[in-house]
Parts: C-alpha cells; sequence; structure tokens
C-alpha cells in the first residue's frame, strides 16, 4: 500500500512537472511572438523617426509659405469684406426703394378697384332707376331729364305758391318727411274683413275647446278625489287588519315580547311612512337597527307574517327567511308557517333541515353522475305515511 501511495505521489508530480513544461512552453512562444511584435514596432518606429526628421527639414519653408498666403487672404478678405459692406448697403436701399414703390402701387391699386365698383355701382343705380321711372311712370329718360331735371324749378307743395330753384338737400329732407308721413299712414289691408271674420270664428271655437277642457279638468280632479278618497280607505283597512295580526304574530316569535306598527303620517295616509316598533322580552330596544340580526329578521317575518294574514294569497314564496335564525326561534317561525299553510301553499328556498321535515314534497339540483345537472323531486308526505 505504501508502495502505491508513493507509485501515485510520483505520477501526481509528473503530471505537475509535464503541466509545468506546457506551460513553459506556451509562456516562451508568447514571449518570442512579443519581441517579434517588439521589432516589428521598433522598425516602424525607426521609419517613421526618419520620416519625421525629413517633414522637420522641409517645414520651415513651408511655414513661411503658409504664413505669406494666409496673409495674402486676409487682405482679400478685407477688401471682400468691404466690398460686400457697400453691396449690402446698395442691397438695403434698393429694397427700401422697392417696398415704398409697391407699397405705392398698391395703394393706387386699391384706390383704381374702389373708383370701378363706385363707377359699376353708380351704373347699376342708374338702369335700376331707370327701370323703375319706365316701369311705374312710364317715361323716357329723355323727357324725364327734361322736365325734371335740377334745371327746373321745384314747385310749391300748395301749387299756388312760387317756384324754387333744386336744392338736392332741401328736397331729400323733403323726400324724408314725406316718407316719415306714408310710415305713420301704414299698410292698407283690404283683407282686413275677412281676416276679422276668420280670425273671431277661430276664437270662439277656442273658447268652446278651452271651456271643455277645464270641463274635463274638473272631472279629472273629481275622479281623482274619488280615487283618493277610496285607497285611503283601503289602505286604512289593510292597515288597521296588518296591525292587529301584528300584534298576535309578535308575541309567538318573540315570546313575552310586544310589538306594533304606527303611521309616521296619520293625516296623510297615502304619503305616510310605517314605523315599526318592537321590544323583545327583557330589553328596553325598540328601534329595529339596535336589534342583532336574527332579531331584525325575525321582526321583518313577523311583519310579513301580519301583512299575509291581513291579506292572504294563495301562494307565498320565500327565499331562505331563516337563515340568520337560531333553533329556538327556527321553531317559532315553523309554527307560524304551520298557520300560514292551512290556507296557502308556500314555496320556501331553504337551507335549513327543520325547514325540510315539515314540507310536504322537497325540490332540489343534484349532478348525475355524468356530469349532468337534473332536477330530483320527492313527496315527503306520501313517503312518510308508506
Amino acid at each position: 500500500m505504501r508502495a502505491r501511495l508513493e507509485v501515485e505521489t510520483l505520477k501526481e508530480r509528473v503530471r505537475a512537472g509535464e503541466a509545468r513544461v506546457d506551460q513553459l512552453v506556451r509562456q516562451r512562444e508568447r514571449e518570442r511572438v512579443a519581441a517579434e511584435e517588439a521589432a516589428r514596432r521598433a522598425v516602424i518606429r525607426r521609419a517613421q523617426r526618419e520620416l519625421a526628421a525629413e517633414v522637420a527639414e522641409t517645414l520651415p519653408p513651408v511655414l513661411d509659405s503658409v504664413d505669406r498666403s494666409v496673409t495674402q487672404a486676409r487682405v482679400e478678405l478685407q477688401l471682400a469684406e468691404q466690398a460686400r459692406s457697400a453691396l449690402t448697403s446698395e442691397l438695403t436701399a434698393l429694397r427700401a426703394e422697392d417696398a415704398a414703390v409697391r407699397e405705392r402701387l398698391s395703394r393706387l391699386t386699391e384706390s383704381v378697384h374702389g373708383l370701378e365698383l363706385q363707377m359699376h355701382e353708380k351704373r347699376l343705380h342708374v338702369t335700376s332707376l331707370l327701370e323703375r321711372v319706365a316701369s311705374e311712370l312710364s317715361l323716357d329718360e329723355n323727357i324725364l331729364v327734361s322736365e325734371y331735371g335740377p334745371d327746373q324749378p321745384i314747385p310749391a307743395d300748395d301749387g299756388e305758391g312760387e317756384p324754387t330753384p333744386f336744392d338736392r338737400a332741401a328736397q331729400r329732407r323733403r323726400l324724408q318727411e314725406a316718407e316719415r308721413k306714408l310710415g305713420q299712414l301704414g299698410r292698407v289691408n283690404p283683407l282686413a274683413l275677412e281676416e276679422y271674420a276668420a280670425l273671431e270664428q277661430r276664437h270662439a271655437f277656442l273658447t268652446e275647446q278651452l271651456a271643455d277642457l277645464v270641463q274635463t279638468r274638473t272631472d279629472l280632479q273629481t275622479i281623482i278625489a274619488d280615487l283618493d278618497e277610496r285607497m285611503q280607505t283601503i289602505f286604512l283597512a289593510a292597515f288597521e287588519d296588518t296591525k292587529t295580526a301584528f300584534g298576535e304574530v309578535f308575541p309567538i316569535l318573540f315570546p313575552g315580547g310586544s310589538g306594533s306598527i304606527s303611521l309616521t303620517d296619520p293625516d296623510n295616509p297615502l304619503t305616510t311612512g310605517i314605523e315599526v316598533s318592537v321590544r323583545p322580552v327583557g330589553k328596553k330596544i325598540e328601534r329595529l337597527s339596535l336589534l342583532s340580526g336574527g332579531e331584525r329578521s325575525l321582526a321583518a317575518v313577523a311583519l310579513l307574517t301580519a301583512i299575509f294574514k291581513a291579506r292572504p294569497s294563495p301562494f307565498y314564496i320565500l327565499d331562505e327567511v331563516e337563515a340568520a335564525l337560531d333553533d329556538a326561534n327556527l321553531g317559532r317561525l315553523l309554527g307560524v308557517f304551520e298557520q300560514l299553510r292551512a290556507s296557502s301553499q308556500l314555496i320556501v328556498i331553504t337551507h335549513q333541515k327543520r325547514t325540510m321535515e315539515i314540507a310536504d314534497a322537497l325540490y332540489g339540483v343534484s349532478m348525475r353522475q355524468d356530469g349532468v345537472s337534473a332536477v330530483v323531486g320527492q313527496r315527503v308526505r306520501e313517503r312518510e305515511a308508506v
């Protein structure tokens, strides 16, 4: 075993030595490559130094030539700047002169257009006046100018005074006064009598219709009053019956307790609300909001049962009304159900076993083995009899 261990140790040393030899060979190769790269770079640097020396020898004449060129270029640039400034000043003056000329041309063009529009309007006005004179007075323009031109004297209004020379301002005032007087006279309506007769007939028709509407409104108000009175009577009777039934049902659901219902506004039965006051045994609470969840549910069921007893119906559908009740309260509620089922049919949706036990028939939804839902029904009373 010792010999084997020594052999293994020697093998490990041999492998380590071989690895060291490989590493040294790779390092020698890298150093050789680095030496070659350094020699190549040295040759390149030597060539660059020789080139730099040649450039340094030729650089002073080139710099002198460049300085002379730059100086000459600056002189030429200064001359060009002066020429450009002169051209810019001249261009600015020409542009200002051009803008002034264009503005003047625009004003002249607008003035010419305005004069042309005025001339066109005057021609249209003269044409319309001539057509009006020809249609209304049947006069030619020559006759009109010769007899009624501005050179003809204007006769007096009364026809007895001396004619006066034509004055445009005075005649314009005279025309305005005449138009004002004509406007005060108003338009003449030749069909006024026919329109008055038609309006009088329509007024009579509307008066008759208004009287009919007033009578109809009175009849409707009478019917509404009768209906309100009938509804009030029926509501008060139903409320009294419900109040009596609530006083009978509440002690059954709350043994030893008392409950009542009242109107919030007895003077207006049609708009009043109903206030429920309950007092379970051993408590001074009267408001429903201060009761527990089960007590509120039982009080609501008591009110519904009182309504059912006051105004019976053939069918009642109850949806989990006993869900919040404990066993004792559930037993009392089932007793009330027994009273109701004597005169009506009850359809109760429930999860309570005791409620199912008193039912005549049970209906439910179940899932078959094939995964399809099916409605299942069972007659409990018939099965118990069998």
